[in-house]
């Protein structure tokens, strides 16, 4: 008898359908059992308002949530920043796969980067969709600190809509994550990456989170092959900054932590982490480096550690109303 599909939970659009399918794959070949996608909508994508005004924390999660704690799907693929850093006492974080590149992009008209965007043009500031404080501040203090201006833009929509700002002219560009263009196979749109000295991305911006009820240990044992220690580590680093901070995901919170090597051989875990006024006139930014985390424990304790730093160099104040 054919065992009983899995059924994964993911949200409608195109490049969640493209991530719950590369995870659905892995687990086919992981567990030897049918999965099936079960689409399900989140507020967030039906909502017009900007991820600003509506908060931003878990507005593409709890639907997804529902369903798992109503046994309508057994586990459910997250894009790992849409999740609230608390933890769900019913629900196991069961795996976090090797990360996709987190850095943002920009997908600009006529084949422009962000150096020649921000450069003095006849036709005035230019204008760069984003509909993320994050991206705005750091954009806005790069433009500052160059003694130019750019306009950005608040934008919604999925990748399709949001590069066809610029193919019909209506924006001279926008930002997007680097991950979801590479795993919806668009990644020939963008016309520079932006690095991460530049605009630090979102903590856990290019992680997936796998997620199932606690209560299904066998299952998340199972789902737990697919888990990267590191990113898993990495993450969580970032994920703890922004909890220390009190910010939600749509503050204007970018971190990043990596892994400095010596040759082959791994040795520390540097955390980068900034803040930030919108309009760009006042940033935190500040790193730290440690050993690399064996535990939760040590990777959250090195997320506060620079929090604690950033918090007391004024952070707080930056972030306007705080997502508590």
């Amino acid at each position: 008898m054919t065992e009983k599909a899995l059924r994964l939970g993911t949200r409608r659009s195109k490049l969640a359908m493209a991530q719950s399918g590369h995870v659905a794959d892995a687990v086919r070949q992981l567990t030897g059992r049918p999965v099936e996608l079960v689409e399900i909508t989140t507020y967030g994508d039906t909502s017009r308002e900007h991820l600003a005004q509506i908060g931003g924390t878990g507005v593409f999660v709890v639907a997804l949530r529902d369903a798992l704690l109503r046994g309508e799907v057994d586990f459910a693929v997250h894009s790992l920043k849409d999740l609230p850093t608390a933890e769900h006492p019913d629900l196991v974080l069961a795996a976090i796969p090797v990360r996709e590149d987190p850095r943002d992009v920009l997908v600009a008209r006529d084949g422009l980067t962000l150096d020649q965007l921000i450069a003095p043009s006849p036709k005035g500031a230019a204008r760069i969709g984003t509909g993320s404080p994050r991206r705005m501040a750091q954009l806005n203090a790069y433009a500052r600190s160059h003694g130019r201006t750019i306009e950005c833009v608040p934008i919604r929509g999925n990748i399709d809509t949001r590069v066809g700002y610029v193919t019909k002219g209506e924006l001279d560009a926008v930002v997007l994550a680097a991950a979801g263009l590479n795993r919806i196979g668009r990644s020939d749109v963008v016309t520079d990456f932006l690095p991460v000295d530049i605009v630090l991305p979102a903590p856990g911006q290019g992680a997936l989170a796998i997620e199932c009820p606690a209560a299904d240990a066998g299952l998340a044992a199972a789902l737990a092959e697919l888990d990267d220690p590191f990113t898993r580590a990495a993450v969580t680093a970032e994920r703890s900054l922004l909890a220390a901070l009190e910010a939600g995901c749509s503050a204007p919170v970018g971190a990043l932590a990596d892994l400095l090597a010596d040759g082959q051989i791994v040795h520390e875990m540097r955390l980068r982490g900034v803040v930030g006024t919108t309009d760009g006139s006042s940033l935190v930014q500040l790193s730290t480096t440690g050993p690399v985390p064996t535990s939760h424990d040590e990777a959250m304790a090195l997320g506060r550690e620079l929090a604690d730093e950033m918090l007391a160099k004024g952070a707080a104040g930056l972030m306007g109303e705080r997502a508590l």
